[in-house]
């Protein structure tokens, strides 16, 4: 059929990891084994630990007696995912873990290095006081002492706090006073474009904290770590430890922490790089992300638990030009992971000139496709022979709801199907199943790699209206999604308020409140504009504070200093008022949808619906300020 645009090579299928799974399971096809990994959970996870040798040993796959919300997997199994990820692989000839550097320099880590290194920092962690259950912060570039930290906190059952290299010091602070850390791991500088950050001193703007200083001066940890014996044994612990606390941004204001387990995670996401985007041990993964995205540690305990190798690349990769490109070559890259907002960003810089041909897969997600830039990089850079992995998932969902499936043929832009042990439909307002038709995405079950719930709501009101909510009993993920008459899924971008600002995902109430800080905004609205190359910028509708003088700059820089340059709103527009409800609830919603041209819906609550016209003039006029 002309609407697909590969179809998996005979040899690709006999060596693949999921035909494996397929003959262990006796299944027939990839739509037979999902429907076992839905329908018999204690059949099909033994069968993939048994696979993929993860060694848990539980007593019941699921228990279920508090409710889906509350699912508790693996029970009775204990675990450890710097023993599975590092420690079982130390015999191994070769690299573990590479560094690539913006000035050029490159260092390197084999499987025996990386399991001492690991044991060492872990050593140093309880010396510095932590115990199991204690947070630790990472604040550090992608490179190997990535790895070696968040492998170090599993190795002590500690749980692992990653934030985003490029946040401003307030919104690191935020992060580290909500997750109550008592350690962060930071590097003293790294590179970014060619320009000296100083992550030391951002971390210092926060306060008084315990830090463990990773050296990029010298690319090494300090005395107190290489003091340590490398003797401490991993912690085996109860599969539900909690493993990390990884903050996302939701539509109602501070940042979601949403706490994941060793055993859900460990599973899930090692599910997920073996087989949909057919990972194995010697393999080369690079995926170009941040610890501070679920990307980062989705590739750290992935590409571990596969047994491959984890090329890390500081910086940007899109700086210089060719610098991804240049990498896949002299790394022999054979799983690259991308967003479609970098294949945009890519695009005017040229086709690729560097030897491409190790690629094996390519991963993308974080955010809708556009058909040319996926056929771009499907045709020019993968030279109509290497898969897109399309994945869809969230932070909160520890791996992916939606997968391209490698033993199906692909078609453009599409998601493919449900992931394996992943029981997905598309809802009408109602909750009843549609096809051909935009609706909800939903989850109708539990999985193992679902947030424990979110850090600091202890009685999971937060958690139950951000998730559970809208249908009892069924996960409610903010996605709008489709499936074709062939039976392939496609998504639509957000159904809440969430902006997705190339792939990373913000709260508008951040954007708000931070540009509420600058001093001359009383009251402002942020919503997410469609572009052409990040996807999604932010436009915020602000009323000026009586007597204050307009000033587009002060507000953007305020929004920057809080969040980072990164989430540099696109536009400032100044406006008398916002649209609210009678209990004073600004509609964001209203305000996009004016502001896009598209229909906003039932507006019977709004107090001062007239707020819509001038939002829309505004909206249209040029930025004078």
């Amino acid at each position: 059929m002309s609407d697909f645009i590969w179809h998996p090579p005979a040899d690709r299928l006999e060596k693949a990891n999921m035909t494996r799974l397929l003959r262990r399971l006796d299944a027939a096809d990839y739509h037979e084994l999902h429907a076992i990994s839905v329908a018999e959970p204690e059949r099909f996870w033994s069968a993939v630990v048994e696979d993929l040798e993860l060694g848990l040993h539980w007593q019941e796959v699921v228990d279920l007696s508090r409710g889906p919300k509350w699912a508790r997997w693996f029970v009775g199994a204990t675990t450890n995912i710097a023993r599975v990820c590092v420690h079982k692989w130390a015999a191994r000839d070769g690299e573990a873990v590479v560094g690539r550097y913006e000035d050029g320099a490159r260092d390197a880590l084999s499987w025996a290095e990386l399991s001492r290194e690991v044991t060492q920092v872990a050593e140093a962690l309880v010396e510095l006081g932590v115990e199991p259950g204690d947070r630790v912060a990472i604040f550090m570039p992608m490179c190997p002492a990535v790895a070696v930290a968040s492998h170090a906190c599993a190795h002590v059952g500690a749980v692992l706090v990653p934030i985003f290299s490029g946040f401003a010091a307030p919104a690191i602070a935020s992060r580290l006073e909500d997750s109550g850390a008592k350690v962060v791991i930071c590097a003293d500088w790294s590179l970014r474009r060619g320009k000296r950050v100083d992550m030391r001193a951002i971390l210092d703007e926060t306060g008084e904290h315990t830090v463990l200083e990773w050296s990029r001066e010298t690319r090494s940890w300090p005395q107190l770590v290489q003091k340590q014996p490398g003797a401490l044994p991993p912690l085996e612990a109860d599969s539900e430890a909690p493993y990390l606390l990884a903050y996302t941004s939701g539509t109602t204001g501070r940042p979601k922490g949403a706490l994941h387990v060793q055993g859900g995670f460990l599973v899930s996401i090692a599910r997920e790089a073996a087989y949909q985007t057919d990972v194995r041990a010697g393999d080369r993964v690079h995926f170009a992300t941040d610890m501070g995205w679920i990307m980062g540690p989705w590739t750290v305990v992935g590409a571990g638990a596969c047994g491959a190798t984890i090329v890390f690349a500081e910086g940007a990769p899109d700086w210089p030009d060719d610098r991804l490109w240049e990498l896949v070559e002299s790394e022999r890259v054979t799983m690259l992971g991308l967003s479609p907002t970098l294949v945009r960003a890519l695009i005017p810089k040229g086709d690729p000139q560097h030897d491409r041909s190790s690629l094996q897969a390519f991963c993308t997600t974080g955010e809708p496709w556009n058909p040319d830039p996926y056929r771009w990089l499907f045709e020019t850079v993968g030279e109509s022979r290497v898969p897109i992995v399309n994945i869809s998932g969230g932070t909160e969902v520890g791996a992916c709801f939606l997968a391209t499936c490698i033993l199906e043929p692909i078609k453009p832009v599409a998601l493919g199907v449900p992931a394996l042990g992943q029981d997905m439909d598309v809802v009408d307002a109602e909750g009843t199943p549609v096809r051909g038709a935009v609706g909800e995405l939903v989850c109708r079950r539990p999985w193992p790699g679902m947030t424990r719930g979110l850090w600091n709501d202890p009685d999971g009101e937060r958690f139950h209206d951000a998730y559970w909510a809208r249908f009892p009993g069924i996960w409610t993920h903010g996605d709008w999604a489709s499936v074709d008459s062939d039976g392939y899924w496609f998504l639509h971008g957000r159904s809440d308020d969430t902006l997705n600002i190339a792939g990373k995902r913000i709260g508008p109430a951040e954007l708000e409140s931070a540009a509420i800080g600058s001093g001359i905004v009383s009251e402002a609205a942020a919503i997410g504009v469609p572009h052409e190359v990040k996807g999604e910028v932010a436009w915020i509708f602000c009323i000026a504070k009586p007597g204050s003088e307009i000033d587009d700059a002060r507000v953007a820089t305020a929004v920057t200093d809080v969040l980072g340059k990164a989430f540099k709103p696109d536009r400032i527009v100044w406006v008398g008022a916002l649209p609210k409800t009678r209990s004073a609830k600004i509609v964001r919603r209203a305000v996009r949808a004016r502001v896009l041209g598209k229909d906003p819906g039932d507006l019977s609550s709004l107090e001062n619906p007239e707020s819509l016209d001038e939002i829309a003039s505004a909206a249209r006029s040029p930025s004078i300020h």
